[in-house]
């Protein structure tokens, strides 16, 4: 298990998901329903820093902050007391995000390969969690890509080695749990947020997520 480590240092004093399996239909959906998803889930004006009309605490909102030296571009660090992700960025610096984290004794700590990155992805309940949550039966298989879907606009997907692990970091239509525990599993993020994030992900790249016991913010 992984635990504390002073992995960031803030440059200012200011202060997550349903399991799923990655399938996806071959031609649905289009880009252009895609892109009017995209529009739909990003707030007019929308400015990372200052942008807020899911009402989270200020705090979650994206801040650019100075990283310790040693830590590699690229990689992601979930600091799951803070409920922060970092994102490492060259020149020492990283982008940091609010996020939801999963709930009870669901959450996974441990260092994972992103291995998978999909937009707008398809939803699948796993057993375990359709036998925790009945009304999920509904989608055992599969809840279409879209707005509502649980795994939202982008997830990135986690795996040790070649297995993957079912666990993501993805969007979220339920906004409001960031900065909470509130997922099966996984590490949730506002959507609009995730879009920005998601792009600047390369395929292999490690994600750390760090113990709920333990912090690695400064």
């Amino acid at each position: 298990m992984l635990t504390r480590r002073h992995f960031i240092q803030t440059t200012t004093a200011l202060f997550s998901a349903s399991v799923s399996s990655p399938l996806l239909a071959n031609t649905w959906p289009t880009g252009s329903q895609k892109s009017a998803w995209d529009a739909q889930v990003t707030p007019p004006g929308y400015d990372a820093a200052t942008t807020n009309p899911w009402g989270v605490h200020e705090r979650f909102l994206p801040r650019r902050v100075t990283a310790n030296d040693g830590l590699v571009p690229g990689d992601i660090h979930v600091d799951a007391v803070a409920r922060y992700l970092y994102h490492i960025e060259e020149g020492g610096t990283a982008m940091r995000y609010g996020v939801a984290i999963a709930r009870g004794n669901l959450y996974e700590p441990g260092t994972y390969t992103i291995r998978r990155k999909v937009k707008w992805p398809r939803w699948t309940p796993t057993a375990s969690m359709i036998e925790r949550n009945p009304e999920y039966a509904q989608f055992r298989d599969g809840m279409d890509p879209g707005p509502t879907n649980a795994l939202g606009s982008r997830a990135l997907y986690l795996y040790v080695g070649n297995r993957d692990t079912y666990l993501r970091i993805h969007g979220t239509p339920q906004s409001r749990s960031i900065g909470g525990r509130a997922s099966s599993g996984c590490v949730r993020m506002i959507m609009a947020h995730i879009n920005d994030l998601y792009p600047t992900v390369k395929v292999g790249s490690t994600a750390y997520l760090y113990s709920a016991e333990d912090t690695v913010s400064g």
